[in-house]
């Protein structure tokens, strides 16, 4: 008894790694290995079997079946350590299951045959939800005055579609028909063609004062911000008196309750764009005022169509602007609940207040030295958070790519969100110190968190597979000319970033399957591969040889002869 040594720190530190391995792996990793061993098993059993229907004759001793079998676990010990990450579950599910054309199991829509395309189209659907662009720009005032000096067109007929769907939805209502402008205005929202939607808001508006036509005029008629800015004030003057008569009617019927519905739409849209066209100009503070009491009645509201319009996200950025970041922080308590929807606007501006308490002083080498302090481990695990939820956005905040105009609509954790993010919060993270080199410095490191970004998550749910194809329709990726026949790269897609397998692992991995298979040769075709070596040999050679043919030649031969006895 007195032999025994109680267990040190070294030996809990192994069984906790080694509990956290365990509990690691997934069931595609058990039967990966279970499959390996058995067919490493039958080889060097069947090496072994001295019947002659097998294919080998060799008397190797069946001790090499437990050899090998440790030594693969060993080496997926040390692989795990090393990387996070289990590197036969790794190849099987990354390499062997997309060579062998198959599909995850636990997906929905692998549960039966019958219902596995609606399930599959259902997760499609809830996975890549649309959604409009809270800070979207004016068409008139400037995606179109980017066409104009550029030729391209900064928004694809998918994404235009969907606004017109948009419009149809806040801005018109089954009673459209009961007055003769806003019947006029249901057409215009239908209207394919802009310059007849604008010569049908002209109609309405000989009719009478419509806001709608206003709103419409403004978004894509006006050239200038100050333009649209008028626009929309007449528009907020002709909706205020639309939005009291109905909220006087709207107990009266199922109609008038949508009537009033449509008419509070109206009026907030003109409210959200009346206090951009203030941020635009300069006018920052009235801005944040105007939007304060937009998120203050879209509280009050119960109207569901109102939260689509995210002004809190709109009040974040004119915050920002404004470096009044204790009131950032204050919205973001309010707003980054694990309740409520998470946008990259929520999670990135999070990162970049807990950056900004340490970016100033943080240095990677005295980091590598003395370890991260509480505050510097919180900023970088805001970081993985934002990156984790959005991967795109760091390659454009730290412009390693380029920017283009966002578009009107984004899909959350994807590339256009990235874009729409960029391009409107790039100035406030340059405006914080250091805020970038600790975005430079750490942003990689939540890609080694998550080996298998499309199955599993960490803090969210798995990276949505359908966000690729989703953004290649709603950003112009390429432009085509006026004869079509010369397609020029507008926007390369990002997509999320492909975790590789080490060079060492794959050198060791080829190198062995290279030794084994001579192995196999040698052992099956003795004579032939004697050949073959001696060639090989003899090829490898030929070079010193001739060498040395040279040197013989040109030294005297009692050098050459003293030099050999040496």
């Amino acid at each position: 008894m007195s032999h025994i040594i109680a267990p040190g720190p070294a030996m809990f530190g192994t069984e906790s790694s080694l509990s956290m391995f365990l509990n690691t792996l997934t069931p595609k990793f058990y039967v990966a290995l279970t499959g390996t061993s058995s067919l490493i098993s039958g080889l060097i059993l069947a090496f072994d079997d001295d019947d002659s229907q097998l294919l080998f004759h060799v008397n190797i001793p069946e001790t090499l079946v437990y050899t090998a079998n440790i030594e693969i676990k060993i080496f997926e010990w040390w692989y795990f350590r090393k990387y996070g990450t289990s590197f036969i579950e790794q190849v099987s599910v990354s390499h062997l299951r997309p060579l062998l054309g198959g599909v995850d199991s636990s997906s929905p829509s692998n549960s039966n045959t019958s219902n596995g395309d609606a399930d599959s189209n259902r997760q499609s659907v809830s996975e890549c939800k649309v959604w409009r662009n809270p800070l979207n720009l004016f068409r008139g005032a400037e995606y179109n005055r980017y066409t104009w000096v550029t030729g391209r067109e900064p928004l694809t007929y998918y994404d235009m579609n969907l606004s017109a769907q948009d419009h149809q939805t806040f801005f018109t209502c089954d009673s459209d028909h009961l007055r003769p402008a806003d019947a006029i205005m249901q057409k215009a929202w239908r209207e394919r063609n802009p310059q007849a939607r604008i010569s049908a808001a002209h109609e309405a508006l000989e009719l009478e004062d419509c806001a709608t036509a206003y709103i419409l005029l403004a978004e894509e008629e006006a050239t200038t911000i100050m333009e649209a800015e008028r626009l929309f004030k007449q528009a907020l003057k002709a909706g205020e008196g639309c939005y009291r008569r109905s909220q006087q009617l709207q107990h009266h019927g199922t109609q008038y309750e949508a009537q009033h519905r449509r008419d509070t739409n109206v009026l907030v849209y003109i409210k959200r764009r009346l206090a951009m066209c203030s941020r635009k100009l300069g006018r920052t503070r009235e801005a944040v005022k105007m939007m304060r009491d937009l998120c203050v009645f879209q509280l009050m509201k119960e109207f569901p169509l109102l939260s689509m319009f995210n002004i809190h996200e709109n009040l974040l950025e004119s915050l920002l602007e404004l470096q009044n970041y204790a009131d950032v922080q204050a919205v973001l308590a309010k707003y980054d609940d694990i309740s409520l929807p998470k946008s990259a606007t929520i999670c990135y501006t999070a990162a970049l207040l807990k950056a900004r308490a340490v970016s100033d002083k943080f240095s990677p080498e005295a980091a590598s030295r003395r370890g991260l302090s509480t505050a510097e481990m919180n900023a970088v695990e805001a970081i993985h958070r934002a990156v984790e939820f959005n991967p795109h956005v760091p390659k454009y905040l730290l412009e390693m790519k380029s920017l283009i105009l966002p578009p009107e609509h984004i899909l959350k954790r994807g590339d256009s969100e990235a874009i729409a993010y960029a391009f409107f919060h790039l100035q406030h993270w340059k405006r914080v110190e250091g805020a970038l080199n600790l975005l430079h410095c750490t942003w990689e490191g939540t890609f080694r968190m998550i080996p298998y970004p499309l199955e599993k998550g960490h803090l969210f749910y798995p990276y949505p597979i359908c966000t690729e194809t989703a953004d290649r329709e709603l950003l112009p990726s390429k432009r085509h000319s006026k004869t079509h026949t010369v397609r020029e790269v507008f926007h390369e897609v990002s997509v999320y970033p492909k975790k590789e397998l080490p060079f060492f692992i794959l050198f060791t991995a080829g190198l062995c399957s290279f030794t084994a298979m001579l192995a196999l040769l040698t052992h099956q075709f003795p004579e032939l591969m004697g050949v073959f070596a001696k060639a090989f040999l003899s090829t490898l050679f030929a070079p010193l040889n001739f060498i040395m043919e040279k040197v013989e030649s040109i030294l005297p031969s009692s050098l050459w002869h003293q030099l050999t006895r040496i």
